[in-house]
């Protein structure tokens, strides 16, 4: 069964280590590193059809280098992932789903947290040329856009903010709540065309400040929205060392259960996780978590979890 996955963090970790050669470390291949959660091999085991790359620029980076930071593994999405690997297409388009033909694998840009750009939004403008598909404002700290998910003052988006909603709803991006804060998740959804949470779970079964209170969920149905579930186990269980795939089916029965049965998919977040699900360590273990929502749910049912709600509900 085909998968869309809209969330993992190779490129960072192809960027860290691309820096570290300097130093003597090892390189990282994106074919079959063993220190890949979703290499090619693993993405191609798990049945993996369209895979989203987060650009991910860590806090701690200086803000006049976050760009820089930004191009690199831009770069290297360009070199490693699709470069190297004429199996693998970048979809730039919406309509690039649909040509994807049998053994070809679909690439998506995305941009989590808008540090990248700052307050430049014609470096913003670049991110869409370059094919930028959906963008989330923050990470878990604030910016000059809005506030993140573990940000104390827990404000909501800044005029900078709503404007950049509005130039994601002109160019038909998506716009990730996965990160933001309560105040800003209804901000976005007051101003966004295409919202999505490309991988967070329920705050009613893991009380986790990443994960979404019913209120937000049934919201974001009700606005056409998507909710791709994360594997991570702190935000599955909160228990990251004995999370089971049946902790993560609780977070699908509880957005069934609230009406989004049709609007549900995976967002795994690998390679940005190091304590992961049991039998669901990196994308070849696709297959397991299929396989057991397959006794709880009709074949249909699953099929659009995996690949055919995103389908239904991407931006046109």
């Amino acid at each position: 069964m085909n998968i869309i996955d809209t969330h993992c963090d190779v490129l960072l970790k192809l960027q860290m280590a691309k820096r570290g050669e300097m130093f003597g470390l090892e390189p990282i291949h994106f074919q079959d590193s063993a220190q890949l959660d979703s290499s090619l091999h693993n993405l191609k085991e798990g049945s993996v059809k369209v895979q989203f790359f987060a650009i991910f620029i860590h806090p701690d980076v200086p803000s006049d280098e976050k760009w820089q930071h930004a191009l690199e593994q831009i770069d290297l999405f360009y070199t490693e992932v699709v470069g190297k690997n004429p199996q693998v297409k970048h979809i730039k388009d919406w309509a690039d789903f649909d040509t994807l033909q049998d053994g070809e694998m679909g690439a998506v840009l995305t941009l989590e947290g808008a540090d990248a750009f700052g307050n430049d939004l014609m470096k913003l403008r670049h991110l869409y040329r370059l094919g930028v598909l959906s963008i989330g404002l923050t990470w878990n700290n604030a910016n000059l856009c809005a506030d993140g998910a573990e940000e104390p003052r827990g404000g909501g988006l800044t005029v900078l903010g709503k404007e950049v909603v509005k130039l994601n709803n002109q160019h038909h991006v998506f716009t990730d709540v996965s990160h933001a804060t309560v105040n800003g998740f209804w901000d976005i959804l007051e101003l966004a065309d295409y919202p999505i949470a490309s991988h967070s779970n329920a705050r009613g079964i893991c009380n986790h400040p990443r994960n979404l209170y019913d209120e937000q969920i049934e919201q974001m149905f009700a606005n056409n929205g998507l909710i791709h579930v994360v594997f991570h186990p702190l935000f599955t269980s909160g228990d990251e060392q004995n999370a089971k795939i049946a902790d993560l089916l609780k977070h699908i029965d509880h957005l069934c259960a609230l009406g989004g049965v049709h609007q549900i998919g995976f967002g795994s977040d690998f390679d940005g996780i190091s304590h992961y699900i049991s039998n669901l360590e990196n994308a070849a273990k696709y297959h397991n978590l299929i396989n057991a929502l397959l006794k709880h749910y009709k074949e249909e049912e699953v099929k659009g979890f995996a690949y055919r709600n995103f389908l239904r509900h991407r931006p046109l």
